[in-house]
């Protein structure tokens, strides 16, 4: 049964897929037949399905571009039958281990002993008839699959009828120690069933394979091992060999070598520059494809955790393009290929694409809030910047995610004494900015901080305390000195600001508003963001103002009278992506209608927040952030996108494959909420949560906002008076100065009698 719903499952994808490229544009490709990089899908689609399992290599056939090849490496059964195990020890990929507990041995592999079990001590019927099972061999991957696929034939790939094969044989010598002979099986693997690329690492092998296999038919691929491993046959390291790439000419038609090889990561994880190893090969006659590609094992900040920038990195640069990628996610290989390269001089946006909203600023890139971060988002292609508008003691209005000063900032190590207790805001303790004056926070230094930081993913170390805080003020001439889209400006704890600190927030934001002149314009938009209808209200006198009612908790569904009362505060709606889509063990399982409850109401949906890093990422969704920005825009139809990473949505807003209207071969197709859980067997099935609660009027309706105390410790609200943004580098003077000008006033005032 699971393998029916697989089959057609795939049969749908494979359909809107796979399409006729006849008349797309055609691209220049710096690969050494002029011809577009092709994708070599390791051990099938091994990022989501057991490594070399029968779901992984149908998967990648289906998910990937036309011309896409399998890749097999080879390991020998006991009598000499090959199947696909990317590991010559099985029990990283397989539960042999529990069905024979005490048959491991200790076996000698060039020059280092390895312990485990080994193909080659079993039968192919003990292999793939028994109990042995595959699993998945990445701990970060689904193992919702494991258990339920056997190892696969060599035999059985190729009748899968892929555009073309690759089998790699990583350890020739060792099973002709053991009276195996591989070169005798590729010999009659290439005659019987057909096999376009043969690799190994083994220079003696390949040489022996010389006159025996069809060179125009089969390529015979050197496999780079890393630089200081030594090669068996010649005793050299492989770095030492690539010294002399007119010799691997003589036994290869190419090379596959780590991609590092290429674009070269320092300790510290960012690229140096690239080598001239490709240009050189190429110059030579050699293909060089590039492997380690892998979404959920990011190798530099440089690309801000988007594997389609990896990827575009050695193929979409003036100077040389790769010839193929070895990849565990075959998908976002080929999206990069078919969709994303090349595209430099397309400028138009597709046509009622969704918006491309910041979550304070481009902040998985700087620090969110700071100047950087909104010239980075505005450089990145962002659409509606955004400032979470907060106050400082002395009524200064400035952008930070949260009040709470100790998650953006040192505030801890210079105002510990200051922190307090607040539950109207937040259940934790915090020093927070209205009890600070504008010039204290000024000294501070922004964090760039992960909401994810548990999972050891950090974010560009270099950047950490780069930037500045910006007022609004600056922020608003930010935006129409840039001329960007639109601007949305969130505002909370409105009530208790107004009455435990003599703050008028919603006022102070109108007037800064109106002053920038906003409110009489319709060339930007203005977005007025509120989890309060009450502050929303506050804006309904503009009619050009959307009003945007910010839905922080999980919602199940939408009932019609509480979406009814949202029409009266609200046009739009800013969701989690949980009240979308609901997720059961990163695995999405629903959508929840929630946007077409809205949409019938004519409310707009911006969903949030979207962010680069796998982990964020459902497992169907590909790890790809991409898959699911296509899913909430195409699958979904959400009005925009609220994301950290403000390129990686712009990159695919204006890739012509976001247009499944047009006619291309490879459009990014987003993901059926549920469809890949559906192929779990039962018994794996994570347990079964509880719905998300239904939305209710309650949830929706605020009491009118407090009267502002006029406390005489409460200063009264001032604005300050900067005649432009300043950068980073500039002093920030603007308080001083209106400190100065105080003092002043208060010396005349002393000598002419008012005192």
């Amino acid at each position: 049964m699971i393998k029916c719903f697989l089959l057609v499952s795939l049969l749908i994808y494979s359909a809107l897929a796979q399409r006729s490229s006849d008349d797309e544009p055609s691209k220049t490709w710096l690969t050494l037949d002029g011809e577009r990089p092709v994708v070599i899908a390791r051990g099938g689609f091994s990022g989501l399905f057991p490594d070399s399992s029968e779901f992984a290599y149908q998967n990648a056939l289906t998910m990937g571009l036309s011309d896409l090849i399998l890749y097999c490496d080879l390991q020998l059964s006991k009598d000499g039958i090959g199947l696909c195990q990317s590991d010559i020890r099985l029990e990283n990929s397989t539960t042999i281990g529990a069905i024979y507990p005490k048959s491991q041995k200790t076996y000698n592999i060039n020059g280092q002993d390895l312990h485990g079990w080994f193909a080659l001590d079993y039968y192919f019927d003990q292999l793939t008839s028994g109990n042995i099972t595959l699993v998945q061999s990445i701990f970060s991957r689904p193992s919702v699959f494991d258990g339920s696929l056997p190892p696969v034939a060599v035999e059985d790939v190729i009748g899968l009828r892929p555009p073309a094969f690759w089998l790699n044989v990583q350890y020739p010598s060792f099973y002709t120690q053991h009276k195996l002979s591989p070169a005798s099986y590729i010999q009659k693997a290439v005659r019987l069933m057909g096999v376009n690329y043969i690799s190994s690492p083994e220079i003696g092998f390949l040489k022996s394979l010389i006159g025996k296999v069809n060179k125009a038919k089969t390529k015979l691929i050197f496999r780079v091992l890393e630089a200081g491993t030594v090669e068996p046959t010649t005793k050299q390291t492989y770095g030492s060999i690539l010294e002399d790439l007119a010799s691997i000419k003589s036994f290869a038609s190419g090379i596959l070598i780590p991609k590092e090889y290429i674009w070269p990561v320092n300790k510290d994880r960012y690229l140096e520059q690239p080598t001239t190893l490709v240009a050189d090969a190429h110059k030579q006659g050699l293909n060089v494809y590039a492997s380690g590609f892998a979404n959920d094992n990011p190798s530099s900040y440089n690309y801000s955790y988007d594997p389609t920038a990896e990827y575009l990195q050695f193929i979409n640069n003036s100077q040389f393009t790769v010839d193929g990628f070895l990849t565990d996610f075959p998908p976002t290989a080929s999206e990069s290929i078919a969709c994303l390269a090349q595209n430099k001089n397309v400028t138009k946006p597709i046509k009622g694409r969704a918006l491309i909203i910041t979550h304070n600023g481009a902040s998985g890139v700087y620090a969110g809030s700071t100047d950087l971060a909104y010239q980075q988002a505005i450089d990145d292609g962002a659409d509606i910047i955004d400032c979470s508008v907060q106050m400082s003691k002395d009524g200064v209005a400035f952008c930070l995610d949260s009040p709470d000063l100790m998650g953006d900032t040192n505030a801890l190590t210079s105002f510990m004494s200051r922190s307090t207790m607040i539950p109207e805001i937040q259940s934790n303790s915090g020093i927070f900015s209205f009890d600070l004056t504008w010039s204290e926070i000024q000294t501070l230094k922004p964090q760039l901080t992960s909401p994810i930081s548990e999972t050891g993913l950090q974010r560009n170390p270099e950047n950490k305390n780069k930037g500045k805080f910006i007022t609004l003020f600056e922020f608003l001439n930010l935006a129409k000195t840039k001329a960007v889209t639109g601007i949305l400006i969130n505002i909370e704890n409105a009530a208790y600001l107004a009455s435990k600190k003599g703050l008028d927030i919603t006022d102070i934001v109108s007037t800064a508003l109106a002053n920038a002149t906003f409110d009489k314009q319709v060339a930007q938009q203005v977005l007025i963001q509120s989890d309060d209808t009450s502050v929303l209200s506050k804006f309904k006198s503009v009619p050009t103002y959307k009003r945007v009612l910010y839905i922080k908790e999980v919602i199940g569904s939408a009932p019609k009278q509480p979406v009814e009362e949202i029409k009266k505060y609200a046009n739009a709606v800013n969701l989690p992506r949980t009240s979308i889509i609901s997720i059961v063990d990163s695995f999405t399982s629903a959508s929840t209608h929630v946007v077409d409850k809205m949409h019938a109401a004519n409310i707009s949906v911006y969903v949030s927040v979207l962010r680069n890093e796998f982990v964020t990422i459902a497992f169907d969704l590909f790890s790809d952030p991409m898959v699911e920005i296509a899913t909430y825009f195409i699958g979904i139809g959400v009005d925009g996108i609220v994301t950290e990473y403000p390129a990686t949505a712009n990159a695919y807003m204006r890739s012509p494959c976001s247009n499944l209207s047009s006619d291309i071969e490879y459009p990014i197709l987003p993901a059926e909420p549920g469809s890949l859980l559906s192929l779990v067997s039962s018994d794996v099935m994570p347990p079964a949560q509880a719905p998300a609660p239904a939305l209710t009027i309650a949830d929706v309706v605020d009491p009118p906002l407090p009267q502002v105390t006029n406390s005489s410790a409460s200063p009264m609200p001032v604005t300050v008076p900067t005649a432009s943004p300043q950068t980073s580098a500039s002093a920030a003077c603007a308080v001083d100065l209106g400190l100065c000008m105080g003092s002043i006033m208060v010396m005349i005032l002393l000598l002419v009698g008012y005192y």
